[in-house]
């Protein structure tokens, strides 16, 4: 079976008012995600998952000369859009695969992109 990364993405203002987002709404939405990752589970598709923290959080490595790195702070590229979590399943093809990421959209009520591992 092949495998897939659906990659769960939120807008700044997404994140941003996520802290004040009233309980019963995250509650609500962790109960989504919890029913479709013990779906995942039973299916036998779910390889693995998780939610990120803020991108802000992220450090970057680059290479420089010589062997040499370079480590920032921050998201790799600014941008209005960020990875929020994801999952990493295997599903026997792509309409099965496109399955799984609609119903991992419904969950997380916003956007999922769908994108397959290379061979090899």
């Amino acid at each position: 079976m092949a495998q897939y990364l659906l990659s769960v993405w939120h807008d700044e203002d997404y994140i941003d008012a996520f802290e004040t987002t009233p309980p019963e709404v995250i509650e609500r939405l962790h109960a989504q995600v919890g029913a479709l990752n013990a779906d995942m589970e039973k299916k036998g598709v779910w390889v693995f998952g998780g939610g990120l923290v803020p991108a802000s959080s992220a450090t970057v490595v680059r290479p420089g000369t010589d062997g040499d790195v370079s480590i920032t702070d921050g998201p790799y590229a600014e941008a209005k859009e960020m990875m929020g979590g994801f999952w990493v399943i295997e599903a026997p093809d792509l309409d099965s695969a496109l399955e799984w990421t609609r119903r991992a959209s419904l969950a997380c009520e916003g956007a999922v992109e769908l994108r397959p591992f290379q061979d090899g």
